[in-house]
């Protein structure tokens, strides 16, 4: 049997392991290891299990992980997240479908802690799902803006998503946090954009909100203007050059520290709940990335990415049809896989593709990490869907996946855009880095 042939039977494995829910990082682990022994031998495939994790968990740039996760939780249970919602709210919940344009915005400055699209709607979803159904907003407005703003937490930086991406690619990981700022904020004009054009068609789908008056929009802001500002300082410290992504991480996860303590929301139990959910979050990205080194030699010698990758650059198509394409299957694989797994199982067969084509990598990347979000509220898997609905029980799923429709076009809109215009995701990494 063909080297070829054993890849393709390894390929077949691992998806029918995911079909029968083993979970992702020991699926791979177990056709990484196998078809490694097969192809090469036993004893070399526990070496590099052992080289390659070692190697990984020694990465000084995987320190963000855990330090922007523990400072989205952090901002969780210190009640920052709920104060950017509460502002949002007061400055624009008195329009018509404000409560869910608040709830974007809230979703757009949670993702900007935590990086984390399941954390983004768990959190909003606990804040604003009870707020609009108390005003009488349409389900399917309600839980579909929350499933949708949830996704912006692995675009708008800093982003887990571009973590993985950045180690599997080899990239810069600060190029591509700048890189995804613009299409991030383009992403979430587009959501509102779609608040308002369903509440202008249904105007019952979104009541107006009461009147704030000008001292509680000012309450609004200024409590919020803690975590505006540590925003504003991790970020723009990597847009500036002031410090390294790793350094952010450390430097916005210290601020939401000291500002817990000065206004008394930091308590024992909550830096330990909070550190408890990082330590098993970080957990699961380790193991999933760890997993995925011990997949790619097994690709590499069944020479399956360079096969596929072969026909898929020889078809009569331009560079940007052949971008395209690929997109295209992520939106499929993204109705059946989980966005890190296909991130792991398709960069060894696309990446190269990208390359040999003259394809930039950063560009590719935000495409990427934009068409995973896609993948997160399409049906039948839709992580961020079954979020939402862990949060709203008595809200059928298929209401849930009804609503976050309209968003879904608005996030193809926004591909399309990407696509037609790179340099909106080029532009800030190609000025401030050199």
């Amino acid at each position: 049997m063909t080297p070829f042939a054993i890849g393709l039977i390894g390929m077949a494995c691992l998806f029918l392991l995911l079909g029968l829910r083993v979970p992702v990082a020991l699926a791979m682990f177990a056709v990484g290891l196998v078809g490694q022994s097969i192809l090469n031998s036993p004893t070399a495939a526990m070496s590099n299990l052992a080289a390659d994790t070692f190697t990984l968990a020694s990465k000084a740039e995987l320190v963000v992980v855990p330090l922007f996760i523990l400072m989205g939780n952090l901002a969780t249970e210190t009640g920052m997240s709920r104060k950017l919602y509460d502002a949002a709210y007061a400055i624009i919940g008195r329009v018509r479908g404000g409560l869910a344009s608040a709830t974007v915005i809230g979703c757009g400055g949670f993702a900007a802690l935590s990086g984390s699209s399941v954390a983004s709607a768990l959190t909003m979803g606990r804040v604003s799902l009870r707020e609009m159904d108390r005003f009488g907003y349409d389900p399917r407005l309600s839980t579909g803006v929350v499933a949708a703003g949830g996704t912006l937490g692995i675009l708008i930086p800093p982003s887990t998503g571009f973590v993985i991406y950045a180690i599997l690619a080899q990239e810069s990981i600060g190029r591509l946090f700048l890189a995804g700022v613009l299409p991030g904020l383009l992403l979430l004009a587009m959501f509102v954009l779609t608040v308002m054009i369903l509440c202008s068609r249904d105007p019952a789908m979104g009541p107006p909100g009461p009147q704030s008056t000008a001292g509680e929009k000012a309450k609004a802001f200024l409590g919020a203007l803690p975590i505006v500002g540590i925003i504003c300082l991790t970020i723009g410290g990597i847009y500036g050059g002031f410090f390294s992504p790793v350094e952010a991480s450390a430097v916005g996860a210290g601020l939401v520290i000291i500002v817990g303590l000065v206004s008394r929301t930091l308590t024992l139990r909550a830096f330990w709940n909070a550190a408890q959910s990082s330590v098993v979050t970080t957990a699961t990205v380790m193991l999933i990335l760890i997993a995925a080194h011990m997949l790619i030699p097994f690709l590499a010698l069944s020479r399956l990415p360079q096969e596929l990758g072969g026909a898929l650059a020889g078809l009569p198509l331009p560079p940007v049809g052949i971008l395209i394409l690929m997109l295209a299957a992520y939106l499929v694989m993204g109705c059946f896989l989980e966005g890190f797994a296909m991130l792991v199982l398709s960069m060894p067969i696309f990446f190269p593709i990208v390359q040999e084509l003259g394809i930039d990598p950063i560009w590719f990347g935000v495409l990427v990490v934009l068409t995973l979000e896609m993948g997160l509220i399409s049906p039948p898997v839709g992580v961020n869907v079954f979020i939402v609905k862990s949060v709203a029980p008595d809200v059928p799923l298929g209401t849930i996946f009804r609503g976050v429709m309209p968003f879904w076009l608005a996030m193809l809109a926004t591909l399309a855009l990407l696509i037609a215009f790179p340099q909106i995701a080029l532009l800030l990494p190609d000025t401030m880095i050199d």
